[in-house]
């Protein structure tokens, strides 16, 4: 196995040697503590926690949409077809006569799914690269960042747009090309945050007090260059969920009848003049959510700094 490229540490003080971690206990305080002023600042942004209510809101539609709707979003009711907004069904009727709140809510469940399984699959894929090139440098980190480059050098929409077309349709096929799409920029941040991490003093400390090169990746490393990487998670799951709904709007994701957002969103564009309500609220669901999971992301990265 390639050694791990320390070539750049910073010289190290002998008072730093004793600073290994054969003491966990103050190592866990200080980040319980830190943890703890971040969760304070975080309340001090009302923007901040409107936008998490909303989320919670779309991942609770994910999880138990029954909670939140007593409609069925596959029952037709030809008689009240394209109906506006009103107490009885607050978000109007489809051409069909379906309740559309009730498949706004229904639909959040296979976007929530297709964005989260895509932000895995960039997220350990990418962070996975990122940490084994910035960790051992060299050849290994030539051939991993090549290949990330070949990546970028295509939109990750389109890429996601030929992934999708190779394997087929569907929500599963959607989320595998969207997290191929989004994979790069987790592996370029990962391996900028290991190169910057490796090279302080507390790490040098852990390699002169005899630790492993696996004990100072996992104890020492790997925590303390994921931070970023979770701010950009936040980030890309609106991205994740922006782009799958753009493959559904293309008929690449579910197949009516299941609510989708993207699919919602081509459906009632037909009644854009007649029944406007149709393609505007699902997408306004959509811009919500990319909205709130990009002020939340932001938010965390001006407090963790």
């Amino acid at each position: 196995m390639t050694t791990p490229d320390f070539t750049h540490f910073s010289p190290l003080a002998p008072a730093y040697i004793d600073a290994t971690d054969s003491d966990d206990v103050p190592i866990r305080s200080a980040r319980l503590r830190r943890w703890s002023e971040t969760l304070g600042l975080l309340r001090g942004h009302p923007g901040f926690l409107l936008a998490l209510a909303f989320i919670l809101f779309v991942l609770l539609a994910a999880a138990v949409p029954t909670l939140l709707t007593r409609f069925d979003p596959y029952a037709t009711v030809p008689l009240e077809k394209l109906r506006a907004p009103s107490l009885l069904h607050w978000f109007g009727t489809d051409e069909l006569g379906r309740d559309l709140y009730t498949r706004i809510i229904y639909g959040a469940g296979l976007s929530v799914q297709a964005a989260l399984l895509a932000v895995s699959i960039a997220f350990i894929g990418g962070s996975t690269l990122g940490l084994f090139a910035g960790f051992f440098g060299g050849r290994i980190d030539a051939v991993i960042m090549r290949l990330i480059d070949v990546m970028l050098a295509l939109p990750s929409l389109l890429l996601a747009l030929v992934i999708v077309t190779a394997i087929g349709f569907g929500t599963l096929p959607v989320a595998v090309a969207v997290g191929f799409g989004l994979l790069p920029g987790f592996a370029r941040t990962m391996r900028a945050e290991v190169m910057r991490v490796k090279t302080l003093a507390y790490v040098e400390a852990a390699r002169l007090g005899g630790a492993g090169w696996s004990r100072i990746l996992v104890n020492h490393i790997l925590p303390n260059a994921s931070g970023a990487v979770i701010v950009l998670a936040t980030l890309d799951f609106g991205v994740a969920i922006l782009v799958a709904s753009g493959l559904s709007f293309l008929g690449f994701g579910a197949v009516p009848p299941a609510a989708e957002w993207g699919t919602l969103i081509a459906n009632g564009r037909k009644f854009l003049i007649t029944a406007p309500w149709l393609p505007l609220l699902p997408g306004m669901f959509v811009a919500l959510a990319v909205f709130a999971l990009n002020h939340i992301s932001r938010t965390l990265e001006e407090v963790s700094r």
